[in-house]
């Protein structure tokens, strides 16, 4: 009940300080530079000037306070040993470069890279073009992005149980090892079979981001001037012609921004692996590299390197994306 009236409160006094910084930054400018007397016309010009910076101005210090601050102090971090009472400079980086474990983290990562998005936004796209064609495509839609309503905890724990896996002659509580039992095959540890577990991993945030990249490939599907898909079929080019030849090329600015959208949530995995194999049996990635030297070795210095790293291989794609979808706007 008291986390239920925190949450009210939060709601209510963000709304109201909202509004209450609009109305009053808008009565001292007004104050300040009035719009009437022998000099308005100077000072609605000089208001017009600053009213941007009295709105971007929290937005910007809250930008400051929670994504600017925390990266310098990360880096200055990762400069020290792990209580951060000395200054090791590079030492922390030279030690990631020669940690086994550290190229086991971005070998999968590398996996990850090249497999969910790619799955992902093929998914995505057929279970976009097929849902438009059906008569229950709205209801097909909606079970296909239901996961994206999911936690990565939660999605962890339900996959978990798929590949739960009981001894030879035990009830199979695992949907997996029950039906590989029910062909005569044996029940499988999955999530230590080295290789596969890695995969068996992925297929959980495939199978959350479809949802995603089917909503909004969908939305750029039916952007596709009809003109142009009723020439083609006059012309008399099959479906698959259509689809390949004519949709794919003009929506391929979305195809490029879902891609990159997903590949920066795919560089930041934790969760998934942290539920279901705790980086054990060669899973380990970045994220989960970090956390562990973080707060399970209380290791400050070694954990911060790990995480400018992780920084450093999002900050391009995200630039990336930026670029695409300011391309697409325009």
């Amino acid at each position: 009940m008291e986390l239920f009236w925190l949450a009210i409160s939060t709601i209510v006094i963000g709304v109201f300080g909202c509004v209450a910084w609009f109305w009053g930054s808008n009565w001292v400018l007004d104050r300040i530079y009035p719009a009437r007397g022998p000099k308005a016309g100077d000072n609605i010009r000089k208001a017009n000037q600053v009213r941007p910076w009295l709105f971007l101005g929290p937005a910007i210090l809250f930008l400051t306070m929670y994504l600017v601050y925390p990266v310098i102090d990360s880096f200055w971090r990762s400069l020290h040993n792990a209580n951060g009472s000395s200054f090791v400079g590079g030492a922390n980086y030279s030690w990631l470069a020669g940690d086994a474990k550290f190229r086991e983290s971005m070998v999968n990562n590398m996996l990850w890279l090249l497999v969910v998005p790619a799955l992902a936004t093929l998914f995505g796209l057929l279970a976009a073009q097929l849902t438009d064609r059906l008569k229950w495509g709205n209801i097909g839609k909606s079970l296909i992005f239901m996961p994206m309503a999911i936690s990565f905890v939660g999605a962890g724990v339900i996959w978990k149980f798929i590949y739960e896996y009981r001894a030879s002659g035990e009830t199979q509580i695992g949907l997996l090892n029950w039906i590989v039992t029910q062909f005569g095959g044996e029940p499988q540890i999955w999530l230590t079979i080295p290789g596969w577990n890695s995969f068996l991993l992925m297929i959980v945030l495939v199978w959350i981001q479809t949802g995603f990249a089917m909503v909004i490939l969908s939305a750029a599907l039916r952007g596709i001037p009809e003109e142009t898909i009723e020439a083609a079929i006059l012309d008399g080019a099959s479906p698959l012609q259509v689809f390949f030849k004519i949709k794919v090329p003009q929506i391929m600015g979305t195809i490029a921004v879902v891609w990159t959208t997903i590949t920066i949530v795919v560089l930041k995995v934790f969760d998934i692996v942290f539920v279901m194999t705790n980086g054990q049996w060669g899973t380990q990635v970045l994220a989960n590299f970090m956390y562990d030297w973080s707060f399970r070795a209380n290791d400050a210095g070694r954990g911060s390197a790990v995480a400018i790293v992780l920084m450093l291989l999002v900050t391009p794609i995200m630039v990336w994306n930026i670029y695409n979808a300011r391309k697409e706007v325009r």
